[in-house]
């Protein structure tokens, strides 16, 4: 085989190699978000819901949280687009009762 040959075979494995690496990472992707993460529930995914601005609007729309296009982050997922744990930490005190 000349090197011509060995070139083009290994440029072909590569883009091969490649659209495996794509393919899996989208269907890795499709039933969640980034990193398989779940999917925001609130924003289903995408990060921005309605900003509240427009529910009072008269027509504009626009105030300093949207910047003017009417949408906002979503405060489920701070924006991310993916459902996140919160974290909670309870705390437990004997009581102090005396008989």
């Amino acid at each position: 085989m000349g090197p011509i040959v060995l070139t083009q075979l290994a440029t072909g494995l590569s883009v091969l190699a490649g659209a495996v690496l794509v393919k899996s990472v989208l269907k890795n992707n499709s039933m969640g978000g980034p990193g398989g993460l779940p999917r925001c529930p609130s924003c289903n995914g995408t990060g921005r819901v309605t900003c509240t601005c427009t529910r009072w609007s008269d027509g504009d729309v626009g105030c300093r949280t949207c910047a003017g296009s009417g949408r906002m982050a979503c405060n489920s997922c701070g924006g991310t687009g993916t459902g996140r744990a919160i974290p909670v930490q309870i705390s437990v005190r004997p009581s102090n009762r005396t008989s």
